[in-house]
């Protein structure tokens, strides 16, 4: 060794001590590392400084940089070089293989990675045309032992990583490399096989700690190289032999220390994409011995996953890993499934019972990550009618039982699946939502299969709990007696509920002539005998009974009985203290009780008794009930006008929403209000907006009335626009009166019976529309007190709506629901801006031709709402592009 040479390897090493010193100072370290870069940048002694500072003598992290070094002159100055340069280099590389590394199990893996890419950067550069022997050159190291063995791996894992996957090289280099290797895909195939064999048996006979270790290692280094192969090369090679590598990656599923790696070797190779005749030989991974071997590890690894409060990560990955080789098996035979020479394998029920262990498996990630092939399985038209499927379309329905429940959440520590939901879900939020939609999608697909078992689980299920005991669960969790979201009977009745509405849709679609009217009246009997004063319980109570409502039917004498209940749940209360403000789950049930009523009076208005009952029914509760809030009232106006639709008599109709909507009217066209209306300032002071308030004052409340007005005629107007229609039928339409015309075409032309009521308080709710565009003008933004100041501003829900971010959901329905001033000023704003829009967007859709035909329309659209529509922030364009634009251009094209 010459003196530079060896003066330059000591300042190298001194410079990287110095870099890698913790207690260095940043001046100190930046100027080694200068000097590092530089030597590799411009001296001419890189080589042989590299070759001196990568011998195995050396500190690894001096090896490292010596073989860095290497590497740079490999990457950067090749093409410099004179060839017998190269062959030097080349040949001192290989040496490196060779002799140049400890054992594997003492070798760093650091070391061994910067070895494999010098190796491939060569080869990159020089193979095949200047190095047509490298693949027996490889395959000739791995005779001298493990550590060549697995360097070798490493280098043609790289390689292939490099060209296909990375594609990191010339494009015309890139081509060469991978023809060429494709060419000698068979000989690597069967060079991989044979290590990969070689090492399994070794590993599998020794007794020697040590040793198998060793053989481990190698094998792993095997099964990750072949996996970097399996992606792209033809599915030939896969199948080759009856399949024998697919056979070999399913026999070490039962090898803890080498499943993880064959798992994914074996999801990659399933994955593939080709045609039938490809992808036929995959089906042998249904036959005896691959299926025996899946089903077993899919069954007896679980247990092992957590023991004694360890987490075994790797056994989890492997378990993810294996559910997704089953579920990508599911997608190969569904899509072989559709050929007529292909049969059904006869070890489909081994399969389908490998793929319920992980729909049972504790882990929440691992259940839904079945739901895809569950579905395919159960929409298949060959395979749903197989009595395997069939069975199991049960059996998961059963399951359903337990999977519907939300437990498991990972910021508790109250059920075994909180330790996977831990390392799967970053919130409760994501751990609530996932797959929320698609679990109930995959029930129906199994209710449809078998509706009449899926109707006897579901009343054994209801009827337990109709009969069990409120269990409130942990105190820490419930409040004031009552249950919380995570009380235990809550989480029952909500995993029943979700049950109970998809099952009785399915029923009515494939069980025309055998319907259990007789059983399902009596749940419906035992649901209405059932009283219970917790929001949270009462809230499923009533969903269930809107889902058992269509029995009614049958019954007529039921009708009355379930309007009661609902009516009674319109006023439900759970304290007397009226000053208290009520709880989000008390304002979900009697929002709830309201939706049901409107979804009734929509889906089966000719079914409900006479229609003066009826309403002198909602008449006696809007009057005599002052708890009923602007919003309650709104709804059950709604269900009238929804009911009155079925007089198909349009001066009926007509005369009979005049009357119901009289007050609103003549409120809402009140002069004192239009005044208030028109003038930004009086708008402003006539809700508050200008005024400091610090606390509940009479004027405060007197202001919250004023907003309650607005907003009560605003939705009023809205919800029987949208409500109020002519009958579908043209006939009936005709003979009731709707009918004034045709078109041009022979299109008929409708009126509605609510166009009267539109067009005398269309006026003041352009006048709202244009004040309300108008406030963003500087001089109104200005008379905003300090309390409001931010009014304007978007909502913090409207902000997590944006994100995706979704509602804490463990800490909201038992408090009391506190806001702002400021929180309730700005839902005024947002709430109004947008009912304004779908007031108008409702009556494009409801009366066409009669709201297109208003005179001055253009105009007064105009004028309110683009008359300073410059200054309307983004966040507010939506409603009027989503709603009112939208339903505009789209019913504007039925004309």
């Amino acid at each position: 060794m010459t003196e530079p040479v060896a003066e330059m390897c000591e300042r190298l090493v001194k410079a990287v001590n110095v870099i890698m010193d913790p207690e260095t100072n940043q001046t100190l370290r930046l100027e080694a590392l200068k000097f590092c870069e530089e030597f590799k940048e411009t001296s001419s002694l890189c080589i042989p400084c590299g070759l001196k500072l990568a011998a195995k003598t050396q500190p690894a992290v001096i090896r490292h940089f010596g073989l860095q070094i290497l590497e740079h002159v490999i990457k950067y100055r090749w093409n410099n070089m004179q060839v017998n340069e190269k062959v030097q280099l080349k040949d001192c590389a290989m040496q490196l293989l060779s002799t140049g590394t400890s054992s594997v199990l003492q070798e760093e893996s650091h070391i061994k990675d910067v070895l494999s890419r010098i190796t491939v950067e060569m080869i990159k550069r020089e193979w095949p045309q200047n190095w047509p022997d490298m693949l027996k050159e490889m395959e000739a190291l791995t005779s001298q032992g493990e550590a060549q063995t697995e360097l070798v791996m490493l280098i043609l894992l790289r390689l292939a990583e490099d060209v296909i996957t990375f594609q990191t090289l010339p494009t015309q280099r890139r081509r060469d490399i991978q023809q060429t290797l494709t060419q000698n895909m068979d000989s690597i195939f069967t060079f991989l096989m044979a290590i990969l064999h070689i090492n399994v048996e070794d590993f599998r006979k020794t007794v020697c700690v040590d040793a198998a270790r060793v053989y481990c290692r190698v094998s792993v280094a095997t099964l990750n190289t072949l996996a970097g192969y399996i992606d792209w090369v033809s599915l030939a090679h896969i199948t080759n032999n009856n399949c024998q590598l697919l056979e070999i990656l399913c026999l070490l599923l039962n090898e803890p220390e080498l499943q993880l790696e064959a798992a994914e070797c074996l999801l990659i190779a399933i994955s593939r994409k080709g045609r039938p005749d490809e992808r036929k030989p995959f089906l042998l991974l249904f036959g005896d011995v691959a299926i025996d071997v899946i089903l077993s590890a899919a069954q007896s690894v679980a247990p092992l996953t957590i023991y004694a409060g360890v987490f075994y990560t790797r056994r989890y990955i492997f378990l993810k890993r294996l559910c997704q080789v089953l579920c990508a098996m599911g997608s190969q035979l569904c899509f072989l499934a559709v050929s007529t020479d292909i049969e059904i394998p006869p070890n489909l029920c081994k399969y389908t019972e490998a793929l319920m262990a992980f729909t049972t498996h504790t882990s929440h990630f691992l259940k839904m990550s079945t739901l895809q092939t569950w579905g395919a399985l159960f929409r298949h038209d060959v395979l749903s009618k197989d009595p395997v499927i069939l069975e199991m379309a049960k059996k998961y329905m059963k399951t359903c039982m337990t999977n519907l429940i939300k437990t498991g959440y990972p910021s508790r520590n109250d059920h075994p699946s909180c330790m996977y939901s831990s390392v799967d879900f970053d919130s409760d939020e994501d751990f609530h939502s996932f797959s929320v939609a698609q679990q109930s999608d995959m029930l129906r697909l199994a209710c449809r299969m078998a509706p009449l078992e899926a109707f006897q689980i579901a009343a054994e299920w209801l009827q337990f709990q109709i009969t069990s005991p409120v269990d409130v669960g942990d105190s820490t969790t419930s409040s004031g007696g009552l249950c919380s979201m995570l009380s235990p009977s809550v989480t029952q009745w909500d995993a029943e509920t979700i049950f109970m509405e998809c099952m009785v849709g399915q029923i009515f679609k494939h069980l025309e002539t055998e319907l259990p009217i007789d059983a399902s009246t009596e749940l419906l009997q035992a649901l209405l005998k059932y009283e219970t004063k917790d929001p949270l319980i009462l809230s499923c109570v009533l969903t269930n009974t809107s889902a058992l409502f269509p029995f009614v039917i049958h019954r007529p004498h039921l009708l009355s009985l379930v309007l009661d209940k609902l009516f009674r749940a319109v006023t439900f209360e759970t304290s007397q203290n009226k000053m208290v403000p009520r709880t989000r789950a008390v304002k979900n049930v009697r929002r709830h009780a309201c939706s049901s009523i409107i979804r009734i009076c929509r889906d089966y208005p000719d079914f409900l008794p006479c229609f003066d009952i009826f309403y002198e029914h909602t008449k006696k509760l809007l009057a005599s009930d002052p708890t009923i809030t602007y919003m309650e009232k709104c709804s059950l106006m709604e269900a009238l006008v929804l009911i009155s639709n079925q007089f198909k008599d349009f001066e009926k109709q007509k005369a009979f929403l005049d009357e119901l909507l009289a007050p609103v009217v003549a409120d809402w066209t009140s002069e004192d209000l239009r005044l208030v209306l028109a003038t930004p300032a009086m708008y402003l002071s006539f809700i508050g907006a200008d005024q400091v308030l610090t606390e509940k004052t009479r004027e405060a409340e007197a202001i919250t009335c004023n907003r309650a007005r607005l907003s009560f005629c605003l939705f009023v107007l809205s919800g029987v626009i949208k409500r109020a229609k002519w009958p579908s039928d043209m006939e009936e339409a005709k003979a009731g009166g709707f009918v004034v015309g045709c078109t041009s075409g022979g299109e008929p032309i409708y009126r509605n019976p609510c166009t009267s009521i539109f067009l005398a308080m269309l006026p003041n709710l352009f006048v709202l529309i244009r004040t309300q565009i108008s406030l963003f003008l500087p001089e109104n933004m200005a008379r905003l007190s300090e309390t409001f100041s931010a009014a304007h501003e978007i909502m913090d829900q409207e902000k997590n709506v944006v994100l995706g971010i979704s509602q804490p959901l463990l800490d909201i329905y038992d408090s009391p629901v506190y806001k702002s001033n400021l929180e309730r000023m700005q839902g005024f704003f947002a709430t109004i801006y947008d009912i304004c829009f779908h007031a108008l967007g409702n009556a494009c859709q409801s009366l066409l031709q009669e709201f297109y035909s208003i005179e001055g329309l253009t105009q007064e659209i105009s004028t309110s709402v683009f008359g300073t529509f410059d200054h309307v922030p983004d966040h507010r364009l939506r409603p009027m592009i989503h709603i009112l634009f939208i339903h505009s251009s789209r019913h504007h094209l039925k004309l």
